[in-house]
């Protein structure tokens, strides 16, 4: 059932159309990601969508008595509330009887109805499942708190129409897989940006793209989208490419000479200008992002050793008795919730703390780049060609000398875009802005602390591409479980005390081995079933891997790798054109693909487990 429809919608900022004749059509239940470039106007359509922002022309209809909520990218709330009071303020009848006078008997009778009484409750709930302190005020909160408080008094009232710019913002990972959890049980229709692709992938039942101002609309997930985006880019550039022929050959017979009195060429002559005006208006797709990252001189082999490290925060442990070793060109992700203790662990890294127990020994030659999430070194009143030269028309990265405004048209900076001051630009924007300084700077350590935030997804393919070819050492302190399994070798991760545990590998591979513990965990408490030690002798130990089983599980690399060979060669053969021109076999490849995916996705959950099972029967004998 369509609860709210824009039609031919159109908004222009700055003489740019940010929609141009948009249109889209909301379900009742549905969950729509909004992905496109920085700068696109995907804040603006969600503003436009929960009725906060005019249309210059079209038309938007709501359904009857549907209810809508919007969460800005940077919620604003009111420093002087405690915390359940800021929750409840995002419940349109809690507001009404807090304005309403003594003698209001709408508010009276709104007082007497049964939601009303349920607004406390549903605010402790939300309060309790995002994590957040039993009380306190909204100024003592950290900005990771506060955009939780936020997203409670979104939610509070269960809206028809949920809008949501940005939520992941600024959220740790456990608040991250909280937050799915909420919105995956949420009953309305969820309108979402989201740089995340994880939490896109997980939540969309569609995704709309906004692109040069118009919608297009995808249904399915975030991983369906993908697959189908290269059809469409291909279909456009054969479009282009016509269009380009057509005029080519019409402009070629205009040379010849034309007798523009001639009926015979009048109907061309109007094909003509009407080729000409369709190439004017045609909003030509804004280039990649080109990030050069330069190097400096190699550092030495060794980065730094920590020897039972410890450090505290007035008696709050942080860092309890930890021992690593860091060597040239390892890419280290660090994850744990806010506060935590990530940035303390960087400083001592670097030598910028000492520790307080146990020793650091650092390498030589070590040339450091730093991203502040707080994007802290950039001055709003600064232009942005500044913030990359100091003022000077050249930089050198990787002994090329290249003017500024070059080197920042790389990062999609137009000339008068770079004369600009940074105050005016948006927050993703800013976060390429910042890279581009940081990457300027010969460093053979870059250290990036949450850099995804604000970055639209093809940048951040991009920045990952990059980073995989830095020869240098990496440090990535991140909450996007995507780029972390795309970058890093290895998580190091915050637990409880202080306590860090390191683990080879991404996100994944980490989050894997947590639950391997926790299992092991969990049958190390339980009790033995009645009968377990007479099925085994009296011995207790789990019963042996049986031949089939050992032979299974030294054939199963083998099995991996050939259906790993065959999901390149149909992600090869889906890269192809040709293919989307036989509607047929595109979807007898489809199927395979899905197919092939699931068994592979099967075939390891199979490793996984009889290695489990082959590594006990070891201890056990």
């Amino acid at each position: 059932m369509s609860i709210q429809r824009l039609e031919a919608g159109q908004v222009e900022w700055g003489g740019r159309a940010l929609l141009d004749h948009a249109e889209l059509n909301l379900e009742a239940s549905e969950r729509v990601g909004v992905i496109g470039r920085n700068g696109e106007g995907k804040s603006t359509l969600l503003q436009v969508l929960a009725g906060l922002a005019p249309l210059d022309a079209g038309t938007l209809w709501v359904a009857p008595g549907i209810h809508r909520a919007y969460l800005a990218q940077e919620p604003e709330l009111t420093g002087e509330h405690d915390l359940l009071t800021a929750i409840k303020s995002g419940h349109p009848a809690w507001r009404h009887l807090q304005d309403a006078d003594a003698d209001d008997a709408h508010a009276h009778a709104l007082a007497d109805h049964h939601e009303a009484w349920q607004i406390d409750y549903k605010a402790e709930a939300l309060r309790d499942s995002l994590g957040l302190p039993a009380a306190g005020a909204v100024s003592t909160l950290s900005g990771g708190q506060r955009k939780r408080v936020a997203i409670a008094a979104t939610l509070v009232a269960e809206p028809d129409l949920l809008f949501l710019d940005e939520p992941t913002n600024h959220l740790d990972l456990p608040a991250i897989l909280t937050l799915e959890q909420s919105l995956l049980r949420h009953r309305g229709t969820l309108v979402f940006i989201t740089h995340d692709r994880r939490f896109l992938d997980r939540l969309a039942t569609r995704i709309i793209e906004l692109d040069r101002g118009t919608l297009r609309s995808f249904p399915g997930t975030f991983a369906a989208y993908q697959s189908r985006k290269a059809e469409v880019l291909a279909a456009e550039a054969a479009a282009d490419s016509r269009l380009e022929g057509q005029l080519a050959e019409e402009e070629a017979w205009l040379r010849q000479g034309v007798k523009a009195r001639a009926k015979r060429n009048q109907g061309r002559l109007r094909r003509l200008e009407g080729l000409r005006e369709e190439r004017a208006s045609r909003r030509q797709r804004q280039g990649q992002a080109t990030l050069q990252i330069s190097t400096a001189d190699r550092s030495g082999v060794l980065i730094a050793e920590l020897d039972h490290v410890s450090f505290a925060y007035k008696e709050r442990p942080v860092i309890r008795d930890f021992s690593t070793r860091i060597e040239r060109g390892d890419r280290v992700g660090i994850i744990g919730p806010n506060g935590a203790g990530k940035t303390t662990l960087l400083r001592l890294i670097l030598g910028e703390l000492a520790p307080q127990q146990g020793s650091i020994r650092r390498g030589t030659k070590q040339e450091v780049a730093y991203f502040d999430q707080m994007r802290a070194a950039l001055d709003p009143e600064s232009r942005v060609a500044d913030a990359i030269a100091d003022g000077n028309d050249f930089i050198e990265i990787n002994g090329e000398r290249r003017h500024v405004l070059g080197y920042l048209q790389d990062f999609l900076f137009p000339p008068d875009r770079a004369r600009g001051l940074v105050k005016a630009l948006s927050g993703g924007e800013r976060a390429r802005l910042l890279l581009a300084r940081l990457f300027a700077r010969p460093a053979n350590i870059l250290v990036l602390d949450e850099p995804t935030n604000d970055l639209d997804l093809e940048t951040l393919e991009i920045l990952e591409e990059r980073l995989l070819s830095y020869p240098g050492t990496l440090f990535l302190v991140s909450h996007d479980r995507d780029f972390l399994d795309n970058v890093v070798t290895q998580v190091i991760a915050f637990g409880e005390g202080g306590q860090l545990s390191q683990n080879a590998g991404g996100y994944e591979d980490w989050s894997r081995w947590q639950e391997t513990l926790q299992r092991q965990a969990r049958a190390a408490t339980s009790p033995a079933p009645k009968g377990a030690g007479k099925r085994d002798g009296g011995k207790g130990k789990k019963s042996a891997m049986s031949y089939k089983e050992t032979q299974e599980l030294v054939a199963l690399p083998a099995h991996i790798e050939a259906l790993e060979k065959e999901q390149r060669e149909i992600a090869s053969a889906l890269g192809q054109v040709e293919i989307y021109q036989d509607p047929g076999r595109l979807r007898d490849v489809q199927i395979r693909a899905d197919a092939v995916s699931a068994a592979l996705a099967a075939t390891y959950a199979r490793w996984e487990a009889l290695e489990e099972k082959a590594a006990s029967t070891a201890v056990d004998s």
